[in-house]
């Protein structure tokens, strides 16, 4: 029957509630992520997740920690395969900027971020560790075109922290559907501040 819920089970593996609640995000939106619904979805009582989740802002930061494994790990691939420094700067980019408005990583990272406000200083370490895996590639990547003569001698550490904020600025336009700033347009800015920032080009 359509809209009944799935057979209750005592605790299924975390991971299954955790891309649970990323689908749900993905289909229905942040708004719709509610305990409740997301026990329906599992088989679970919502008094059964806050046993093993305490509270729902440890849900979502969870559920942010599981997704971002997955794509440390695209990021990993992008990153270790043959070709230029430019090109794996490319494909990081590409990774980095949100698919579109209402992406739902994005729209998770927006909601965790802003209730971080209120979070303890666990979940703030934790929530630095992800911003961190970041922006150790990203560094690395830069500091191997410096070596390589593709990139322009700059710190790579710093340009990194400057290139990043650009991306989160430009990434959140996308995220939240503002007017006139699309995913197109953001590469394309991107390609370009790079192009005459960092980029050597042949003689």
């Amino acid at each position: 029957m359509a809209g009944a819920a799935r057979p209750r089970r005592n605790a299924p593996p975390r991971e299954e509630v955790l891309v649970a609640a990323m689908d749900m995000i993905a289909e229905r939106g942040l708004e719709k992520l509610t305990m409740a619904a997301l026990g329906r979805e599992v088989g679970m009582s919502s008094g059964h997740l806050l046993y093993y989740f305490h509270s729902k802002d440890e849900l979502l930061l969870r559920t942010l920690e599981w997704s971002e494994g997955r794509l440390g790990a695209e990021r990993g691939r992008l990153l270790t395969r043959p070709g230029t420094a430019r090109e794996r700067l490319a494909a990081y980019v590409d990774l980095y900027v949100p698919d579109g408005h209402r992406d739902p990583h994005w729209t998770l990272w927006l909601e965790v971020w802003n209730r971080s406000q209120n979070a303890d200083d666990a979940a703030r370490e934790r929530q630095a560790a992800i911003e961190g895996a970041w922006h150790r590639d990203l560094v690395a990547l830069i500091a191997e075109g410096v070596s390589r003569g593709e990139f322009r001698p700059v710190d790579a550490d710093r340009f990194a922290a400057r290139l990043r904020a650009l991306l989160d600025g430009f990434s959140i336009h996308v995220a939240i559907g503002l007017r006139g700033t699309d995913r197109p347009q953001v590469i394309a800015h991107v390609r370009e501040f790079l192009d005459q920032a960092l980029v050597v080009v042949d003689a």
